[in-house]
Formats: structure tokens, C-alpha cells, sequence
């Protein structure tokens, strides 16, 4: 047990490691052996876990897009924001998903599929917005998956915008002002009334995620 929970520990060095590596130099220039100083293993831990630096890069772009999740909304449009606002704090706080993030934008990368992130949040806004039209808070034009795809699209470029002029600092403001945009040629007026597009939501949607999470490890454990 002692040497199994020792693994996870010394896999998650290695993952977050790489991030680091990835978000400050990018993947071509990156190597094995500034990641194997920055998380203090052997090369021979290393390869234990991952086949190559192109088997670390995949690791780290899965890493941005799970582990927090938004709770259930009322309004799958305000859930939707939430999802975008959620992302654009992380981006703010957590390496890994910088570094993921940092991976799907740079274009050298041509040993890795960085189309993965961009399709999986693609789905996830398309399973959204359909739900949003089942439930009348689309306009009758929107087509769902057009959005999704504009809505994807424009946080890339956003975020990218963001981390070249500030490192990050302006994004919550910058997401709002997208969501404040984009969401009018496609979402019902009243709902769009209801909406909270403050700059502060990703942060609070983060907290009130994390509380979600503990209180189902809690569960879990329990049973």
C-alpha cells in the first residue's frame, strides 16, 4: 500500500513537473532532462510511468479538463457560462492547466494531437446548448453547434490575447466581455437577463465546485 500511494506521488511530481517545463519553454524545446531536475527523479522513475516526452504531453493537455466540475444549473445557458468562467479561473490559478492550455495552442507541437482539448470542449458546450434548446432558451436560428464552436474558438484566442499581454491577470474580465458578446445571437432575451456574467463567477463557481467534490469523497469513503 506504502509503495502504491509512494507511485501516485512520484507520477503526480513528474506530471507537474512537465507543466512546468511545457508552460515556460513550450514542447519543442522542453527536454526529458529539464524535466527530470525540476521533479528530482531518476530517469529510470520516469520512464517507469511515461514511454516518452510525447507521452508526458498528452498527460499534461488531459490534465486541463477534469478533476473541477460545475454542479447542475436550472438554466443549462448560465451553466454553460459557468463551464467558460470556471476554465478562464483555472487558467489563472493552476499550472497544469496552463501548461495543458499552453500545449493546445502551440503550433510546433507536431508530435502531439492537440485536438483532443479543443473537440472534448466542443462536446461539452454542443451537450449543453442542446440541452439549453430543448428547454426553449435558445433563439429559433441558433444552431448548437455552430456556438459551441464559436464559443471554444473565441476563449482560445481570448485567453491567448490575455496570457500575451498580462500573463493572465485581465481574463476573467476579458471571458465576461466574450460571454457578453457572443451569447446575444444565440440565447433568449429573458434568459440572458437572468444571466450572472460577472467577472467573479469563476471564482465562486470554483468554491462552491470544490465543496461538491469533498462532500462526494466524503460519501465515498463513507460507504
Amino acid at each position: 500500500m506504502a509503495e502504491q500511494v509512494r507511485a501516485i506521488r512520484t507520477r503526480q511530481t513528474i506530471l507537474s513537473a512537465a507543466a512546468k517545463i511545457f508552460e515556460e519553454h513550450g514542447y519543442q524545446a522542453a527536454t526529458i532532462s529539464q524535466i527530470l531536475k525540476e521533479a528530482g527523479v531518476t530517469k529510470g522513475a520516469l520512464y517507469f510511468h511515461f514511454q516518452s516526452k510525447e507521452d508526458l504531453a498528452q498527460e499534461v493537455l488531459a490534465g486541463q479538463d477534469h478533476r473541477i466540475m460545475v454542479p447542475p444549473r436550472t438554466s443549462k445557458v448560465q451553466e454553460i457560462v459557468d463551464v467558460v468562467m470556471l476554465q478562464a479561473h483555472r487558467l489563472q490559478t493552476d499550472p497544469m492547466v496552463r501548461a495543458g492550455v499552453r500545449l493546445s495552442m502551440d503550433q510546433l507541437a507536431q508530435d502531439i494531437d492537440r485536438s483532443g482539448a479543443f473537440l472534448r470542449w466542443a462536446e461539452v458546450g454542443l451537450e449543453l446548448l442542446q440541452q439549453a434548446q430543448a428547454r426553449g432558451e435558445l433563439l429559433p436560428h441558433a444552431v448548437p453547434a455552430e456556438t459551441a464552436d464559436v464559443i471554444v474558438g473565441s476563449f482560445a484566442g481570448i485567453q491567448s490575447m490575455s496570457q500575451a499581454i498580462c500573463e493572465y491577470r485581465d481574463l476573467a474580465g476579458r471571458v465576461s466581455a466574450l460571454m457578453r458578446h457572443v451569447l446575444p445571437s444565440a440565447v433568449t432575451p429573458c434568459i440572458l437577463a437572468s444571466l450572472d456574467l460577472s467577472e467573479s463567477r469563476g471564482a465562486r463557481v470554483y468554491a462552491e465546485a470544490l465543496k461538491v467534490a469533498e462532500a462526494q469523497e466524503v460519501l465515498g469513503a463513507a460507504s
